[in-house]
């Protein structure tokens, strides 16, 4: 199997200009990559060195004690050294200024290989504030009053200068792989000159012992040397295994030994193969099929096992990565498929816009409608994921190439009307000067609505020139903050008596805490309706206490309700009637009870067409035993839903006698 260079993981994590997505082909060749050898290459050495072991028995032994004593297992396992970890930068609270500068340094002086993480983190970190950013000054522009079409992206320039250390890094890392790409072929080189020199140990003269230190020498340095091109890993392994086999034939290797050191090479496959099973539960699938590339590289090194075992363990390792292979290679063709659909749903919004360009627009209203479907095309764009990487820019370009043609064709049209947009000028006008007459009244009630119209007016006439839309605006939003203005203030010193009716609510909150429901359930109810009247007329309190207050009368009164022997039904409403008395201290309560109003309409609509449906259904059962069960079932839905339908209408009723629906 292939042992990766440690920048190849970084190549295939990088994402495009705009959008990246790993394609079917670097998927596939990843999987290529790491297929294991057969057990025929993987375990060529371990049959070769069992028949010098079998040879061994029926040879002479020519090795002294003491040249026994020193001989060290065939093949020794190679240790992982774990690489010390500095702990990660925290960039988070870096500005944006300071993460380039910290780009900058780092790329130019420490190595590709240990700066991958830091880079990643600090253009995530810039690209988030740099949106940030221009989120912000998107949003100034539109509350300045600006048009969302008209907005042009702000350009940043140190976006420029992180792009420019972002080649850069990659050209580094670029003139880093050659570099390693030669260095892979200088290994290959050096381990030749081992082998050469493996070879001559079987001609040497001198004694058994010097030979054999010089053998585990040259092995060493044969592990001390670094990976070899992928196109000579295979050769060069043969090469080494035959003449190593060769030399121990050549010294007689001790059969005990021997054995010994089948033992401790087959423990660590086991533990190399309960390694890779427990990738199997590892959930990010890319990650353990790069972990499993690390196990195959450590398998290749560690020596033969024992005959018996040899085939069972290979078989043992060879499904734990079939199964991870398989993973790996779904993975990427789930993610083929995701895109296929991100693309489909790409180009169907493409294909809205172009029908918006083709329609013939005649007025601002039209245009108006038509912007705001364009600009809700593209949000509905942002939510899409990434679409197949050869297509995934074009799809982009033909998108923005239409929206761009529509807004432009909206500037034109807006231009050609000045006419038009003088009057609505003129309109404007009248409502800043409609505005300011009003700003000095101390009629709250009617005031506050009588300017709420006058916004409402102000939204449905169109554009007025550029020029003088901010300055018309300004004057009319002026008039009105000023009417507001003083109204708050006006209340803010109601705060006496909102301390008055802040006892007032404790009291009733006190005495519904000692209330003893007894034994008459109907006065008790009247009871609890006195309290809820009581409570309404009381005004209001304290703004930073109303919830507070509101909550815990809420918890209380309903907790009297429940102990009453009333029907759900009945303590629904009771509840939802002390929850409106709640909500007319709220200044912000009628959106809120006019959207429950809303819902609980649409669901009695529903419940009406449920039931239609389902009297309908009963005339088709089957007079049977079974048909009598179902249609007792249906009837009982029926008649659950009616009883729903009467709760719902009985709220909706006092949502609108409470007039906070208003």
């Amino acid at each position: 199997m292939t042992k990766k260079n440690p920048d190849d993981s970084v190549r295939e994590e990088q994402s495009g200009a705009n959008e990246n997505a790993l394609g079917t082909e670097d998927a596939t060749q990843a999987e290529n990559a790491q297929k294991p050898d057969s057990p025929e290459d993987a375990e060529k050495a371990d049959e070769t060195t069992e028949k010098v072991i079998e040879n061994e028995e029926h040879k002479h032994e020519e090795v002294s004690g003491t040249i026994v004593a020193e001989v060290m297992p065939v093949h020794e396992v190679i240790h992982d050294f774990e690489d010390i970890e500095l702990p990660q930068v925290d960039y988070s609270g870096y500005s944006k200024h300071e993460l380039v500068e910290t780009l900058a340094l780092i790329i130019e002086n420490r190595p590709t290989i240990e700066i991958r993480d830091d880079v990643e983190r600090i253009k995530i970190l810039f690209y988030k504030k740099l949106k940030s950013e221009s989120e912000e000054r998107k949003n100034k522009f539109l509350e300045d009053g600006g048009k969302i079409e008209e907005y042009r992206q702000w350009v940043d320039p140190d976006d420029a200068r992180v792009k420019y250390m972002l080649d850069k890094y990659k050209e580094k890392k670029t003139d880093y792989n050659k570099i390693q790409e030669a260095e892979k072929y200088e290994n290959l080189k050096k381990k030749y000159e081992i082998i050469d020199k493996i070879k001559d140990l079987v001609n040497r003269e001198e004694s058994i012992n010097k030979t054999f230190h010089d053998f585990r020498s040259l092995q060493n340095d044969w592990h001390s040397i670094g990976i070899v091109p992928q196109t000579s890993l295979k050769d060069i392994w043969e090469n080494y295994h035959h003449y190593v086999e060769i030399f121990y034939d050549y010294i007689k290797i001790n059969k005990e030994l021997r054995d010994l050191d089948l033992k401790k090479n087959l423990e660590v496959k086991v533990l190399l193969c309960e390694k890779a099973e427990q990738l199997l539960l590892e959930p990010n699938p890319v990650n353990a099929f790069r972990s499993l590339q690390d196990f195959h590289n450590q398998w290749r090194e560690i020596g033969p096992v024992p005959l018996e075992a040899k085939n069972d363990i290979w078989e043992r390792f060879k499904e734990a990565t079939s199964q991870i292979n398989k993973r790996h290679h779904e993975y990427f063709e789930k993610q083929k498929d995701d895109q296929k659909k991100n693309l489909d749903a790409k180009i169907a919004l493409c294909e809205e816009v172009d029908a918006i360009n083709l329609l013939e627009i005649k007025n601002f209203k039209d245009f108006d409608e038509r912007a705001d479907k364009v600009v809700e095309l593209q949000k509905m764009w942002r939510t899409i994921g990434f679409a197949p990487k050869k297509q995934n820019n074009k799809v982009y370009q033909r998108f923005r190439d239409a929206c761009d043609t529509f807004f432009e064709k909206k500037r034109g049209f807006y231009a050609d009307n000045k006419e038009i947009q003088l009057n609505n000028l003129q309109r404007k006008t009248e409502l800043c000067i409609l505005a300011e007459t009003l700003q000095e009244s101390t009629d709250w009630k009617a005031t506050s609505d009588a300017l709420i119209k006058l916004q409402k007016e102000w939204k449905e006439i169109g554009p007025v020139p550029r020029k003088q839309s901010e300055r018309c605006w300004k004057r009319f939003r002026k008039a009105c903050d000023h009417f507001f203005n003083s109204k708050t203030e006006f209340f803010a010193a109601l705060d006496t008596s909102y301390e008055d009716n802040l006892k007032a609510k404790l009291a009733i909150i006190e005495e519904l805490e000692k209330f003893e429901p007894g034994a008459d359930v109907q006065a008790a109810f009247e009871r609890l309706k006195e309290f809820q009247r009581k409570w309404t007329e009381i005004g209001f309190v304290p703004f930073n206490l109303k919830d507070e207050v509101t909550n815990k009368y809420r918890l209380a009164i309903n907790k009297e309700f429940d102990k009453l022997k009333i029907g759900d039904d009945d303590k629904s409403i009771l509840k939802y009637r002390t929850k409106l008395d709640s909500l007319k201290t709220n200044p912000k309560a009628s959106r809120k009870v006019r959207n429950e109003r809303d819902k609980f309409f649409t669901k009695i609509k529903q419940l009406e067409g449920d039931i239609v449906l389902w009297e309908n259904n009963i005339g088709f059962f089957a007079k049977s035993a079974n048909a009598d069960a179902l249609k007792r079932e249906v009837e009982e839905k029926i008649d659950s839903a009616k009883k729903l339908i009467k709760t719902l209408e009985e709220k909706v009723k006092m949502i609108d006698q409470s007039g906070l629906d208003d």
